[in-house]
């Protein structure tokens, strides 16, 4: 019995991932997998009969069979679940509020047009600049609302002086997912998949900070290069569709304000300050510096526009975010069956694992089973259940999904919200797109896993 409930298991797994690359609405796809996969379980724990199954995964220390009721696997899965990540949420909000203090004051803009001018009539010199820029920015803003608010700046300035919009559609999404692989928000995400029994994380942002800092300047890397060579001399193409960067509004901040977008990642990195308050910090100079705080009414004003934009901009995440946790924890009751199935034939060494993860980079795409946010919160499910769920594999294998889960998804894949933007806003198709995205994607996953095993998976 515990092979057929595997298999079904396996099969809606599948099912999912086709769901997903189809276009699939993924908050719906997910809870109706949470039901599924608590369901089958439920199903298999009442009719396995097999001793050795049962002791393997049912025995507690005093030798006797107990398997989650009905009434604690519901809970479990769908209160234990969207609660734990409050947390999560929280962090997302206050991110998303951060972002938008720096577009509502101009900080953002104006950093951009300063990168503009020192960068001169070069092309190459901009795009580069920009790219830094870019990522600095999303070292610290999150969200759909951000990066559509920045790209309505940047991809006019780059296509204006004849770069292809190819081109700049690619670097200003890799330059975003640089940033995002240091962003707190997003990383934040990623710690709410790696929980103890009690709800309790068993990684933190400062647990990635080392990690994320290096991923950070090795995607931004390849972004300079393939910035400079796709822009090695040749014929400058000019002509394009969307609106004149000479109309897009800049605002004038002072000099100080421009150091508001590192300051959460600075305060949290160099100070431990936690990452809510550096948001708050950062928020209140920035506001402060900009002249916005001048009397209590206007700031009352300012911080709860700027507030409630944040949460319109998240608010699709959000219903995402609270569904993904009951699929997590659905995930952890079909262990048992997934270990049945599988247990002999993934492989057990970190090596061999993180050499699949490179050569099948391209899995993390239109949400299959390399990304988090899709079919590979059960991939996850999986490789705890096999062994790497202990303190000692924790950082390799929280590394590991997040690598394709960024680089793969948030970067490279048009089923992400700012990307499917991007190449709506520059005309460019969804082909084309892919046709640059996915081998820079795979060379900087391939890379990023490669650090990862010689940091982490190499387990003494």
């Amino acid at each position: 019995m515990e092979y057929i409930i595997g298999s079904l298991l396996l099969i809606s797994f599948f099912a999912l991932v086709i769901y997903a690359v189809r276009g699939g609405n993924l908050m719906l796809g997910m809870f109706v997998m949470a039901v599924l996969w608590t369901v089958l379980p439920l199903v298999g724990n009442a009719l396995v009969t097999n001793p050795g199954f049962l002791a393997a995964n049912f025995m507690n220390g005093e030798g006797e069979i107990v398997k989650p009721t009905i009434q604690e696997a519901l809970t479990k899965v769908f209160q234990g679940g969207p609660e734990g990540w409050g947390s999560v949420l929280v962090n997302v909000v206050f991110g998303a509020w951060f972002g938008r203090v720096l577009l509502q004051t101009g900080i953002a803009s104006t950093l951009i047009r300063k990168t503009v001018e020192l960068g001169g009539d070069k092309p190459v010199i901009i795009a580069v600049l920009l790219s830094i820029v870019t990522t600095a920015i999303f070292s610290s803003m999150f969200g759909a609302g951000a990066v559509v608010a920045i790209g309505v700046i940047i991809l006019p300035i780059l296509i204006s002086l004849g770069i292809p919009k190819e081109v700049a559609i690619v670097s200003f999404m890799f330059s975003v997912g640089s940033g995002m692989l240091i962003n707190p928000v997003l990383t934040t995400q990623f710690t709410g998949f790696f929980v103890d029994d009690n709800g309790q994380k068993l990684m933190t942002y400062a647990d990635h900070v080392r990690f994320g800092l290096i991923a950070m300047a090795v995607q931004l890397v390849i972004t300079i290069v393939y910035c400079i060579f796709a822009l090695r001399p040749k014929r400058r193409v000019h002509a394009w569709s969307v609106s004149n960067p000479n109309k897009v509004k800049m605002d004038f901040v002072p000099n100080a304000a421009l150091l508001s977008p590192v300051i959460p990642v600075v305060l949290l990195i160099a100070f431990k300050v936690p990452i809510i308050l550096g948001f708050v910090i950062g928020s209140l100079y920035a506001l402060a510096i900009c002249g916005k705080l001048k009397s209590w009414r206007g700031a009352a004003r300012v911080i709860n526009k700027d507030f409630f934009d944040g949460v319109v901009d998240t608010a699709p995440l959000v219903g995402f975010l609270l569904v993904l946790p009951m699929f997590n924890k659905a995930a952890e009751l079909c262990v048992p069956y997934f270990n049945a199935l599988l247990g002999g034939v993934i492989p057990q060494s970190t090596l061999v694992i993180s050499l699949a993860f490179i050569v099948l980079a391209p899995l993390g795409l239109f949400r299959g089973p390399l990304t988090l946010y899709g079919g590979g919160a059960a991939v996850l499910g999986i490789l705890k259940g096999i062994g790497f769920y202990t303190p000692e594999y924790l950082p390799w294998l929280f590394t590991l999904m997040l690598i394709p889960s960024t680089v793969m998804n948030v970067t490279a894949c048009i089923t992400q919200s700012w990307v499917a933007w991007g190449i709506g806003y520059t005309k460019v198709s969804a082909r084309d797109y892919l046709r640059r995205s996915v081998p820079l994607g795979w060379i900087s996953s391939a890379i990023l896993q490669a650090i990862n095993y010689f940091m982490y998976g190499i387990v003494r």
